[in-house]
């Protein structure tokens, strides 16, 4: 071994856990040193074809005023230039006619999916949980829930379609009860319901990039953990090629699939296959760049039967276009067997140009480029009853740490990659300081 390395905290992945972990403990005074095997930012990255910035996933945060990015924007210094999105210009397409998506209040009483008593009856379940009065169980999905309690049928479609554009899943009944009601809470409290970041993804990775280098904090990309070593209940090194990282503490922010490579024959395997047979998130996403804006009254449909949206994410972020462009992204929610069976993803590609037809007329004469994902990880971890989030620490092992979206946390998507980290870096900070780093 040529090289050895020591530092305070070593961070394997470079995601938005990662950064966020490393940017966190590096401002805090800790020695940091992040590795990543690639490009910075894991799946949340900013790709830039014909002067249209594509984002892979929408750079859209929900509840931002109560997120854990907001607490991180103000305990780390980092500047987000916020986009607010505009719920009075959300719809949903419900056939022959557009109404109101309740993603507030007034959302609620103007929407058409409900009338009469049944919208009271709506109303009375979300106040429910907004005083915390219902709170679900983790072992009871939504659908039971609601079964459960007699919920008339257009109060339980209008909670499960909420359900499916906000989870990014088209098996919304399958989310555990109390995971759904955790959510609605914060959702419905927030005075910032969606919001997003002006440069996308980019943007918001060369601020924690910024914070850690400020700060002493080390990256190197292009560097892959090929194995770790363990002595005595610990992580004692990560071995990259010719080089060996030693730490005090270790946070792993890769997908159980790859920690499962990593710890072999270690006694903490066992603990990570179950989570690595977990099955992600997936959706297939159609994104269009077009040369001349094409102008709507709204800049959110989405279509309730094919559980599949379009964004116009230049009307909040006008840096990711050309000057007078317009960037649509269209995202509709796959399981994993769709995504492998090309006739079916070839006829919801065919079903979002037709969204794209009915809704932005003329796209496809401004048609500059598109970007198609067939099969895109929206979260590494899929909400039903059956899989749970991983921990964010291993008892047995004192030094060992988890972040990422697939672990426990608060919110969804990206959220849970914050959450998670800046959880980990608490239970760091708060240990006692170490008396003798590991010498090999």
């Amino acid at each position: 071994m040529s090289d050895i390395n020591r530092t305070d905290v070593l961070v394997v992945g470079g995601g938005l856990a990662g950064l966020s972990a490393a940017a966190y403990l590096a401002k805090k005074g800790k020695k940091v040193t992040l590795l990543e095997r690639g490009k910075l930012g894991g799946r949340a990255v900013t790709l830039m074809i014909k002067g249209f910035s594509f984002n892979f996933g929408a750079h859209a945060i929900y509840g931002r005023d109560t997120s854990f990015l907001r607490k991180l924007e103000k305990e780390l210094n980092i500047h987000i230039n916020w986009r607010d999105f505009e719920p009075t210009k959300a719809k949903y397409d419900i056939g022959t006619d557009l109404t109101d998506v309740p993603a507030n209040i007034q959302g609620l009483f103007r929407t058409k999916l409900l009338k009469g008593v049944d919208k009271i009856k709506f109303t009375f379940e979300i106040f429910k949980t907004l005083i915390h009065l219902e709170k679900g169980h983790p072992h009871q999905s939504i659908k039971h829930w609601l079964d459960e309690r007699k919920i008339s049928d257009e109060v339980k479609e209008m909670m499960l379609t909420l359900a499916s554009s906000n989870f990014f899943t088209n098996e919304p009944e399958k989310i555990p009860s109390d995971v759904y009601f955790q959510y609605y809470q914060r959702l419905f409290t927030t005075n910032k319901p969606v919001a997003y970041i002006g440069g996308g993804w980019e943007a918001l990775i060369d601020e924690f990039v910024r914070v850690i280098e400020e700060n002493g904090g080390t990256i190197l990309t292009k560097k892959k953990a090929e194995s770790v070593e363990t002595y005595n209940n610990r992580v004692t090194a990560v071995i990259s090629s010719e080089e060996r990282f030693e730490a005090d503490e270790f946070i792993f922010c890769i997908p159980p699939k790859e920690l499962e490579k990593l710890f072999v024959d270690s006694n903490i395997q066992h603990f990570i296959e179950q989570y690595a047979s977990y099955e992600p998130t997936y959706v297939f996403v159609y994104d269009v760049g077009l040369k001349k804006r094409i102008e709507v009254p709204y800049t959110y449909i989405y279509d309730k039967k094919n559980r599949m949206f379009i964004t116009d994410i230049s009307f909040y972020d006008e840096t990711c276009v050309p000057e007078g462009g317009q960037l649509l992204q269209a995202i509709a929610y796959i399981s994993k067997s769709e995504a492998e069976d090309k006739e079916h993803t070839a006829k919801v590609q065919q079903k979002i140009e037709e969204l794209y037809d009915k809704h932005f007329a003329g796209w496809r004469d401004e048609l500059v480029v598109p970007r198609v994902s067939k099969r895109a990880s929206a979260q590494e971890l899929k909400w039903t009853i059956y899989q749970e989030p991983m921990p964010t620490f291993f008892p047995a092992y004192r030094n060992l740490f988890f972040a990422g979206d697939w672990c426990e946390g608060e919110g969804q998507l990206s959220e849970l990659s914050f959450s998670s980290a800046y959880q980990v870096s608490q239970l760091i900070l708060e240990k006692p300081q170490a008396q003798n780093r590991y010498i090999s």
